[in-house]
């Protein structure tokens, strides 16, 4: 049998066709291949985009704001020694932009101006600490992107 160029071609297209649809059949449904890059309440999250502006701005303009250092225990979250440890409140929400099962948020509740988060907590790999927190009437926000 004598293939013509016209089938050929055609031949060739249908090939390809077929290995796009493989592919996006493969990545829509194959659960190691599903990263979310956005929150689920992201609409909500919009509408306190102000209140958060306002909180980092106030952040920014403390002397001494949050430092973060990774330790042989986990991550250690510094609150800055001026401040009254017993009057602080808030949360810590660390954020994993490759897997949204990884995220996790821990209360503010401190014994002294530092909270660790435990290393059985963490994955290696590129995390997004925020840190929203109060003191006194006074909102302030800390964020910042590290790899463990």
């Amino acid at each position: 049998m004598k293939i013509n160029w016209g089938t050929a071609i055609v031949l060739v297209f249908i090939g390809f066709i077929s290995f796009i649809l493989f592919f996006v059949v493969k990545m829509n449904t194959d659960k190691k291949f599903e990263h979310d890059l956005v929150t689920e309440d992201y609409y909500k999250q919009e509408l306190a985009f102000q209140q958060e502006i306002n909180a980092e701005k106030n952040g920014n303009e403390l002397k001494n704001n949050i430092t973060v250092i990774k330790t042989v225990k986990g991550l250690l979250v510094v609150f800055p020694k001026d401040k009254d440890f017993t009057e602080i409140s808030g949360s810590i929400s660390l954020y994993r932009p490759s897997n949204k099962k990884l995220d996790f948020q821990i209360p503010i509740t401190l014994q002294n101006s530092e909270i660790l988060v435990p290393k059985n907590q963490l994955i290696e790999g590129r995390w997004n600490i925020s840190v929203n927190w109060q003191y006194e009437t006074t909102s302030y926000l800390f964020k910042e992107s590290f790899t463990y």
